[in-house]
């Protein structure tokens, strides 16, 4: 079930998504759109709905209320697997790779799981590989692996799948200063050259702010401020919610 070109070039939009967990919402009407391309950071303290907001787009947890669309298609009520087969693919905050399988099989799986031949799936995990410059590890079990190598894993096989839109919760968790900057580049050049559009969850504000083309702040499970870098910083509510206080999920 994979999308079309028309369904490529569409944003991906969550209306009004709604999320509760035994009677109380976790989600609160948040609406949210991200454009093939485009870049775009959630940001919001200490468990203000951000991982939920990507649970709930990403068929992990049911809508109270709401849907999610690409284009006109509707896909909440999907199975996570159906939603990723849609052109939507994910990172999670606790790193989840096969830690007994090689990093090359590991990378292999999504592009398996697409239907790509065991050939073409091969040579696109090597690819990437040597992309995220991991290619010296491609015969290293992944559970061998330092945590920063295995965030670039797991980012490496979600591409794999080709997706036209990827959620990445938290993926500089766990690197120095140097391994940041150098995902950021990796990163940045990812919606041009793949058309994709990239939804970030991270900590580190100096990631978010230069990486982003625009950002969306939620606090409580509500969204409290929308727009560029720039008018977020000075937005007093989110100052008041969430920069003042170096906190998130």
């Amino acid at each position: 079930m994979m999308l079309d070109d028309a369904q490529n070039r569409a944003p991906l939009v969550m209306n009004a998504g709604s999320v509760e967990f035994s009677g109380l919402k976790a989600l609160d009407s948040v609406s949210l759109r991200l454009e093939p391309g485009e870049i775009l950071g959630l940001i919001g303290p200490n468990g203000s709905g951000k991982t939920t907001t990507i649970n709930a787009i990403t068929g992990q947890v049911p809508l109270a209320g709401g849907d999610v669309r690409i284009g006109e298609r509707v896909i909440s009520g999907m199975s996570p697997r159906k939603i990723a087969l849609m052109g939507v693919a994910r990172s999670f905050q606790i790193v989840r790779l096969f830690n007994n399988m090689t990093t090359l099989e590991n990378v292999e799986t999504a592009a398996l799981a697409r239907g790509d031949s065991r050939r073409i799936a091969r040579e696109k995990a090597q690819a990437l590989l040597s992309e995220f410059s991991l290619e010296g590890h491609a015969d290293d079990l992944c559970g061998t692996l330092s945590y920063g190598d295995k965030r670039r894993v797991e980012i490496a096989r979600a591409l794999a799948a080709e997706p036209s839109f990827l959620f990445l919760d938290e993926p500089a968790a766990g690197m120095n200063v140097a391994e940041t900057d150098a995902l950021l580049e990796i990163l940045r050049a990812l919606p041009g050259d793949r058309g994709l559009g990239l939804l970030i969850i991270d900590h580190d504000m100096s990631l978010i702010m230069r990486l982003c083309d625009r950002l969306q702040v939620i606090s409580s499970g509500r969204t409290i401020a929308e727009g560029s870098a720039e008018d977020v910083r000075s937005n007093q509510d989110v100052i008041e919610a969430y920069l003042g206080t170096g906190a998130d999920d």
